[in-house]
């Protein structure tokens, strides 16, 4: 049994917790903690399990091989400038777990290769264009996004529950996209998400990485293009819409009534007091901060066949928590709102799912 000192790395970050936090919690000393994090000597049986105890992961989660921290410069983050350096570090952390979790699919599964254009050169909204083309989409309304990314290659997971103050954040990863929603988000907010971590990935890969509200900016553009094309809004006939006509729309693109409202402006369609009175309007149906009657949350495809073929296989998903050497709580936090998976009384069950697992013949049809 040999120690991994990023492994205490990653729990520790993933519990928001400082060495001198830890150190308090558990008992053993600050000086202990540092020489193990960098690795010069090995804690004992004893101090591991209280280490683990402490953290929320088995022992042999602290055994395992290393695994590599993605770093924060990787990572884009939706409001970036809002996160504290804990919560920012926490979330990269529980990513890292999550990569865990999507080195076991991929070595058992076959899943779509990433097929993610990279366009840092193009305006938000020519990427989206071109991106929609590609794909071909045309000019119609995208009917789910999560299954969109996941049949051009995206590996999609969900934020922590710890984390619910992050909204998304998107890598690359060894070549391989990966996209973290908050799914505790209302079904429409999830979707703009989603378009906006797709954006980074298009504009901001190879030299141009997130880094700023100029980055922000641009993948909040390239998300308003690509959920609601120009000539598709221009189309609708909603020239000086009030917030009755906006609410009636919505639906159609599957977007938050701000969002359209914000996209009308955007493309002159409303004046700036048209867009005042909307956003007032608005504001007071409850409309600003949460969506009263939205669509459901938009599930994974990938996610929710994988685990039906492993509790098909094994009798239980817990099985997969085991060969990852988490906790089957952490497992359900990764996947909790994009796939049928609930825990009770410290075992998985799951809504049976059909067709039976066939990875993925059909998905890109599916999901485009």
């Amino acid at each position: 049994m040999t120690f991994s000192p990023t492994r205490l790395s990653v729990a520790r970050k993933r519990r928001r917790l400082t060495i001198s936090r830890l150190a308090e919690m558990s008992g053993v000393s600050r000086q202990s903690l540092s020489v193990y994090s960098n690795g010069t000597k090995e804690p004992s049986l004893a101090t591991l399990r209280t280490l683990a105890n402490v953290l929320s992961v088995p022992v042999d989660f602290l055994t395992d091989a290393d695994i590599e921290e993605i770093p924060e410069g990787a990572a884009s983050f939706r409001a970036r400038s809002k996160l504290t350096v804990a919560q920012r570090d926490g979330a990269l952390s529980a990513g890292s777990v999550a990569l865990l979790l999507s080195n076991w699919i991929d070595d058992r599964f076959r899943l779509p290769d990433p097929d993610i254009p990279t366009l840092p050169k193009l305006r938000p909204e020519e990427a989206a264009e071109v991106v929609r083309a590609r794909w071909g989409l045309g000019n119609k309304p995208i009917d789910n996004m999560v299954h969109l990314l996941e049949a051009h290659g995206v590996r999609v997971f969900s934020l922590a529950e710890a984390f619910l103050d992050v909204d998304a954040f998107s890598i690359y990863w060894h070549s391989m996209p990966y996209v973290w929603l908050n799914t505790r988000k209302s079904g429409e907010r999830g979707r703009f998400d989603a378009a906006h971590e797709l954006g980074h990935l298009v504009l901001h890969s190879e030299d141009r990485k997130p880094s700023g509200p100029m980055e922000e900016d641009e993948a909040n553009l390239f998300a308003a293009e690509f959920l609601m094309p120009r000539s598709s809004v221009v189309a609708a006939r909603l020239g000086h819409a009030n917030a009755q006509r906006i609410l009636a729309a919505k639906a159609r693109w599957k977007v938050s009534a701000m969002a359209l409202t914000h996209r009308l402006h955007e493309l002159h369609l409303t004046t700036d007091w048209e867009y005042r009175q909307a956003c007032v309007q608005l504001s007071r149906l409850g409309y600003r901060s949460s969506e009263p009657g939205g669509i459901v949350r938009e599930s994974s495809q990938v996610l929710q066949k994988v685990l039906q073929a492993v509790r098909e296989e094994y009798g239980s998903i817990t099985k997969l928590a085991l060969d990852l050497s988490i906790n089957p709580d952490e497992l359900s936090e990764h996947v909790f709102g994009l796939a049928a998976v609930g825990i009770i009384g410290g075992s998985f069950c799951s809504e049976p799912v059909r067709p039976k697992l066939q990875l993925f013949d059909g998905l890109l049809n599916q999901s485009s």
